[in-house]
């Protein structure tokens, strides 16, 4: 059985990004989801009580958080619900947490472009090999050649990797 749990709702902050002492990114943002139904006497849709979540990702993920997600956006959130309780005054306080393993835009509402990143000296295996077939290989003329595993590449039209900065996600100028 898995714990992971699927939530749709709209992004009701802006996104929050920072760094661990460890050096590992993270993210975070506020997710409101409001159940609807269909009203028969009216025949219209009414909105129902909204749910709080707090979700943040980690790594890579949280890179394209900051770069991808903006407030007011619908979103799906694939994650683990954490439940928080603490007591403060005499008064019982909860938090509920998603810990993200997916976030993207949800295409009910929109439309999204697409752009696949590099992320470079970072694996991400599901079994015991590497994640890519290709790890091994000299890279393409014009692929990027860093050490740095945080840096984040996007793929532009012409096939060519260009490094895009992970809190704007503005093109870097590569002249510089």
């Amino acid at each position: 059985m898995s714990d992971y749990m699927t939530f749709r709702g709209f992004v009701a902050t802006d996104i929050k990004t920072s760094t661990t002492t460890t050096g590992v990114g993270t993210a975070s943002f506020r997710l409101g989801s409001t159940a609807r139904r269909f009203d028969r006497t009216t025949s219209t849709w009414v909105d129902t009580h909204t749910n709080w979540f707090t979700v943040q990702g980690y790594r890579q993920l949280a890179g394209n958080m900051g770069c991808s997600i903006k407030k007011g956006q619908r979103v799906i959130v694939v994650g683990r619900l954490k439940l928080r309780t603490w007591e403060k005054d005499g008064r019982i306080h909860f938090a509920h947490e998603i810990d993200a393993e997916s976030v993207g835009h949800d295409l009910m509402w929109g439309s999204a472009n697409y752009i696949r990143t590099v992320n470079n000296g970072a694996q991400h295996t599901t079994g015991g090999g590497p994640a890519d077939p290709d790890e091994d290989r000299e890279p393409d003329e014009g692929e990027p050649v860093d050490d740095d595993a945080a840096a984040v590449f996007v793929e532009d039209a012409d096939g060519n990797y260009v490094p895009v900065d992970a809190e704007t996600g503005e093109l870097v100028d590569s002249a510089v």
